[in-house]
């Protein structure tokens, strides 16, 4: 019988990994002199110090494509043929309707796959990775997921708060059935919607539909209204769901190989960081030089280590996040 669920025993694993970070580079004294600001501001601040901004040509669905395209060509043929879904974690689609799943998917050559769009901010990727897990299982077809931003066009640029943090990029891995020791051990999920409106874009969705004051007002772009809200809830809710997911796996900090983080913003990376106990050399870094691009930040990271040439097979590798929404996830890896 086609498509007959498996057993909820069996599992799924990171098969390969892909990403795409635009070529042009905005640099901190450009933003600083812009907005205003001190030389090293906002690298004392934020721990950027560049970040990759798309070109004008390009929407999110290009970005997508190029970070997917990236990862199947690291895989064989047979692989590719198996993939039964495409998940987009984007906040940024090219439409608000039509998905823009479909159309990475098609111009990915993915056949007759399934594909939909995912919006969970910054806990996209993990929240994606949950769900690719889940379809994996119980389909025994491989998932590829991808999270993309272009938050370069959702930034106030007379807004030091979202222009000199958030960028653009794309990360993607394919999730396939598991074969030994390398596994998805372990994903936990969670949100506290009391703080739904700590950073928003106002206008745009059903609640607040575009009007002629939306661009006037700036009611299109990004919004913070509590910064030190989501500060804390960033690291106590990422502290929490490691040390959750370690504990109920019987793993201690120092069994954890790589840790990479929500590259959110570097002063609650360090707060989590010293939190749970980890060492720099276990901590995986790249917002200096790319920047904040919301759900991609986490595949992105781990592409670039891939690229690196670190050895990750049989590594042990632990994502957090948290982000808008207010949403928060982590997620434990057998590389």
């Amino acid at each position: 019988m086609p498509n007959q669920l498996k057993s909820l025993e069996s599992s799924s694993r990171i098969l390969a990994t892909g990403s795409y970070l635009p070529e042009q580079v905005v640099e901190n004294p450009e933003l600083e002199a812009a907005l205003g600001l001190e030389p090293g501001w906002i690298e004392q601040r934020t721990g950027v110090v560049r970040r990759r901004v798309a070109s004008a040509d390009q929407a999110v669905s290009d970005l997508a494509i190029a970070a997917g395209r990236s990862a199947l060509e690291r895989i064989s043929p047979h692989d590719r043929e198996a993939i039964g879904t495409l998940i987009l974690a984007t906040s940024t689609p090219d439409h608000l309707l039509p998905p823009t799943a479909p159309r990475v998917a098609f111009e990915l050559e993915l056949g007759k796959a399934a594909a939909f769009d995912m919006a969970v901010a910054c806990s996209g990727f993990v929240y994606g990775l949950q769900m690719a897990d889940a379809l994996c299982r119980t389909q025994d077809r491989s998932v590829l997921l991808i999270a993309a931003n272009l938050l370069s066009r959702r930034t106030n640029p007379a807004d030091f708060g979202t222009a000199a943090i958030f960028a653009d990029g794309a990360g993607a891995v394919l999730v396939g059935p598991a074969e030994g020791r390398a596994r998805i051990l372990d994903i936990e999920l969670a949100s506290d919607g009391s703080g739904w409106d700590q950073l928003l874009i106002p206008d745009g969705g059903s609640r607040h539909p575009f009007s002629s004051s939306s661009l006037d007002e700036g009611r299109h772009l990004m919004k913070i209204n509590n910064g030190q809200a989501v500060f804390r809830y960033a690291v106590e809710s990422m502290s929490e769901m490691a040390s959750c997911l370690l504990e109920r796996n019987g793993f201690q900090v120092t069994d954890v190989d790589l840790w990479i983080p929500h590259q959110a913003n570097t002063r609650i990376i360090e707060s989590v960081r010293t939190c749970l106990g980890f060492s720099p050399d276990q901590t995986c870094i790249t917002l200096s030089e790319y920047g904040n691009s919301s759900a991609a930040t986490i595949p992105t990271a781990l592409d670039q280590q891939v690229q690196a040439g670190r050895e990750l097979s049989g590594k042990l590798v632990l994502f957090t996040t948290a982000g808008a929404g207010l949403s928060c996830g982590a997620a434990l890896v057998r590389m």
